[in-house]
Parts: structure tokens; sequence; C-alpha cells
């Protein structure tokens, strides 16, 4: 049996997840136009103690979850959607992901005002929290701590229409969120995730390493 190309099963889309705090529904889906080629994985330890200081018994000790960051550059290209209408080149997609970062105008007026009529404390504007959903083994609470963006190709009207997005993001721990967060669950469900692929990895012996005993 010969298999077409239209018969591959094609990959899931990369993207990120815009979720109401509270109620935990999905506000945003915005999906990757290309998945992005290479992932670049940190995964930090946080030990009770700094390298080669402290109390030696505590030299094991793990005192939270490890900080995790994620970082990849996404394609965007109007060109290669030439069927759906671009007046505005990408800027729509652009501006999307940039608002990630950025405090809505409304609540920044606000905070304008209660500044003006001398309001003493003025709580700091609490953001929608971001998932970015890499397949349904990766599902993870983020905070975007990097946008950066390269424009390459315009239009007549100098619109954008080709651009590589570089994204920097740090994974949300229990240690970050308070309890019963959605996010803090999220996570939860995500660390047990790697629990069972970790179960599932094929069990190795000392004589593997030329070792009998330790």
């Amino acid at each position: 049996m010969t298999i077409g190309l239209s018969d591959a099963r094609k990959p899931v889309r990369s993207g990120l997840v815009i979720v109401d705090p509270l109620l935990g529904t999905p506000q945003r889906v915005i999906v990757m136009q290309f998945n992005p080629e290479t992932l670049q994985r940190t995964l930090a330890p946080q030990a009770t103690q700094a390298e080669g200081q402290g109390d030696r018994t505590e030299a094991l000790r793990l005192v939270a979850a490890a900080v995790e960051t994620w970082k990849f550059d996404a394609e965007i290209d109007a060109t290669d959607q030439l069927d759906v209408p671009a007046p505005a080149g990408i800027h729509p997609q652009l501006a999307t992901l940039e608002l990630l970062i950025q405090p809505p105008s409304t609540r920044l007026r606000a905070n304008q005002v209660l500044a003006e009529i001398g309001t003493l404390e003025i709580a700091p504007i609490e953001s929608p929290l971001t998932l970015f959903v890499w397949g349904a083994a990766r599902v993870l609470p983020v905070r975007l701590t990097e946008l950066s963006i390269t424009e390459d190709a315009f239009d007549a009207d100098l619109n954008p229409i080709r651009a590589t997005v570089s994204l920097g993001l740090r994974v949300l721990t229990v240690n970050d969120l308070p309890t019963g967060h959605r996010g803090a669950e999220l996570y939860l469900a995500h660390l047990a995730q790697k629990e069972r692929l970790a179960s599932a990895s094929a069990p190795a012996g000392l004589s593997a390493l030329g070792l009998t005993a330790l």
C-alpha cells in the first residue's frame, strides 16, 4: 500500500493559550503559523545553598521546583497565506504577542486617575495566565520574559509581511503561584507527566557502566 503526502498525519500546532486566572477558561488561543524548528530548554535546580557554600549536610536538599526556561524562534509570513486577506500585513499577529507583556490601556488610564486623586497605594495590574502548549504532553504555565521581533519584509504601505519572533519563557511553578491557582495545578500535572515518562524509560544496570558494585 502506498501512502501519499495527503495521507500523512499532519503535525499538531504549537502555541499559546491565554486563560482567565480565576475561572481557568481560555480567553484567546494563539497558534504558531509554523512550529519552531528547535527549542532551547534550561533547568536550574533550587538548592538550599550556593555552590560550594553552606552546611555540607544540606548539599542534596532542594528547596523548590527547578527554574525552567524555554527559548525559540517563531516565523510569521503573510506571503505563505495569500488566500487570507492581510491589509495590515502581520501587524495583528505581532500586536497580539506584544500585548502579552503590556497592561491594558484602560487599566493604565484608571491608575493615572487614582494617582491624580492622591491614592496612596495602587495595586499592580494582574495579567491573564499564559500557557505554552507543545503537544498534549507539554502544557505549561509561563511568563513571557523576552520578546524580540525582526521584521524583514514589508508591503508597499510599509506594513510588515514577514518576521522572526524570538520568545523567552519562564515556567511558573507552585513557588510562583498561590495554592489552588489554575497555573499551579497545571504545573503539578506537568511535573507528574514527566515522572510518568521517566518511569517508562528502560532501566539499566551498573554493568553498562563497567561496574560490578558501588
